[in-house]
């Protein structure tokens, strides 16, 4: 299960260029019950995976816009075509950022960190990956 990124990845995702726009494929796999920590305000309020994510997004929303963060796609997956089928998630999305250093920025800064104990209660499983926008699309696949 992946959550958090792990520190080789978050080394090579900080040595590629950061002065340009990146996309981030977000998928997600949400726990049935949200599983918040002892101590916090939400522990034991009997919270769904999906109402820790919700809240984990409405939470941030106003970090990830004021680093000039937008979602620009989002899907509802439905079968999982190609691919193991334990890989099935609940959520897709693609969010696009000025620059790797905003997203960086977003991490980083205190509150998020704070808030970000949404996400770590409601996901069960995720991927994140990094993607370089491609203007000139070409005309087949792959191009």
């Amino acid at each position: 299960m992946y959550i958090d990124p792990g520190r080789d990845a978050w080394e090579v995702f900080k040595s590629l260029p950061r002065d340009q726009p990146i996309q981030m494929l977000n998928l997600v796999k949400l726990k049935p019950q949200a599983d918040y920590p002892e101590g916090h305000p939400d522990h034991g309020k009997d919270l769904s995976g999906l109402d820790a994510y919700r809240a984990y997004g409405r939470t941030t929303a106003h970090i990830f816009k004021r680093l000039g963060g937008k979602q620009i796609w989002a899907g509802k997956p439905q079968v999982m075509v190609t691919g193991p089928d334990a890989e099935a998630w609940d959520i897709a999305f693609i969010a696009e950022y000025s620059s790797s250093e905003a997203f960086i920025a977003m991490v980083r800064d205190p509150e998020y960190r704070v808030l970000v104990a949404h996400r770590t209660a409601g996901v069960a499983d995720s991927r994140l990956l990094r993607l370089e926008p491609v203007s000139d699309l070409g005309e087949g696949f792959g191009e």
